[in-house]
């Protein structure tokens, strides 16, 4: 991995993606690349910084509209080749199968809490380090 990892963040709420970027930091966690951000507010848009490369890890929103970050996620596992880890963000604790479901690799419930947010952020760094160690 890179000095810096890229994190794409997938929400149509500004508010969303300004969490994720507060709750992130400057880095996750001590032992993971510092972050920077890639903003996408459509499906569509997700799918073009895909298709560029050198995402490490998309941050999607479930609750976006109009294709939720749970179906986005899907689409993506099945169609972009080494596609990145995938954290969804959901709207209740319950909607955990529903993640599963998408294939996200971890899932965390919205509004952001900062701590677990950011744990689960740099586990999937880590594992994206050691895959592509």
């Amino acid at each position: 991995m890179q000095p810096t990892a890229t994190v794409l963040v997938y929400s149509d709420d500004s508010n969303t993606r300004e969490q994720v970027r507060l709750a992130t930091g400057r880095r996750p966690a001590a032992d993971v690349p510092a972050v920077e951000f890639v903003e996408c507010a459509t499906p569509g848009a997700v799918i073009k910084e895909l298709d560029k490369g050198g995402v490490d890890v998309c941050v999607l929103d479930g609750e976006a509209v109009p294709m939720g970050g749970m179906g986005v996620c899907r689409q993506i596992k099945d169609e972009v080749f080494n596609c990145p880890p995938v954290l969804v963000l959901i709207g209740r604790p319950q909607d955990a199968w529903l993640a599963t479901w998408s294939r996200a690799d971890a899932a965390v419930t919205l509004p952001v809490d900062p701590v677990e947010f950011a744990s689960a952020l740099a586990s999937l760094l880590r594992r994206k380090a050691l895959l592509g160690a």
